[in-house]
């Protein structure tokens, strides 16, 4: 059945509450009181939860614009002449928007259950990161054992430290990064003894974390 359209006061109400909630979980991350929102959009606890009965459906309104962004960044990487310019511009991209924006750091660590299509977007992602990889790999720039399941390692790794570091120390993630892509240079590259992940390990680990 088709939904009924909102009166205009709900949809107005609906709007506010959207609004508040890019603001609130932005600043303060998924886990946000939801009576937060609630008060910066000026409405009442129980009109929130006539629009939006669970947290998560909060995420499926929000996430699809800020994972659009991503995938702009990513295809904007894919195009760069330098496979190893357009690996490491789309690492810088991924973690700027990360800092920026709590909601989004945590969505991309995992931290809260998100819906099959944020799920889906979230995996397109990471396909076009798999062809960044590859042409910085092949282009002889970037070490040849850096695997996929690495990138994932890393994201997780590098979402604790803007979490933790975004109000006292915002650009702190940008040293982490530095040092990161320089141990990725080829031409730094040591055997390691330790294999990457499964792709069952990981995924293991991606329901734990859910």
């Amino acid at each position: 059945m088709t939904p009924r359209p909102l009166r205009a006061d709900a949809a107005r109400n609906r709007d506010k509450l959207l609004a508040a909630a890019v603001q609130v979980f932005g600043e303060r991350g998924l886990d946000a009181p939801l009576e937060e929102i609630a008060r910066r959009a000026g409405v009442s606890i129980g009109t929130l939860y006539n629009h939006f009965p669970a947290r998560e459906t909060f995420f499926d309104a929000i996430f699809p614009e800020r994972l659009a962004a991503l995938d702009r960044v990513a295809e904007a990487a894919l195009e760069d002449p330098d496979p190893w310019n357009g690996f490491a511009s789309f690492l810088e991209g991924l973690f700027a928007l990360q800092s920026q924006d709590h909601a989004l750091n945590d969505a991309l660590a995992l931290r809260f259950p998100v819906s099959p299509e944020v799920r889906e977007a979230c995996h397109r992602g990471f396909q076009h990161a798999d062809r960044i990889i590859e042409r910085a790999k092949e282009s002889g720039r970037l070490r040849a054992d850096f695997k996929p399941q690495d990138l994932s390692t890393v994201i997780w790794a590098m979402s604790q430290v803007i979490r933790e570091s975004m109000d006292v120390a915002p650009e702190a993630w940008r040293r982490c990064l530095a040092f990161f892509l320089d141990g990725l240079r080829a031409e730094a590259a040591h055997p390691i003894e330790v294999p990457p992940m499964t792709e069952t390990q990981l995924a293991t680990m991606m329901r734990r974390r859910r």
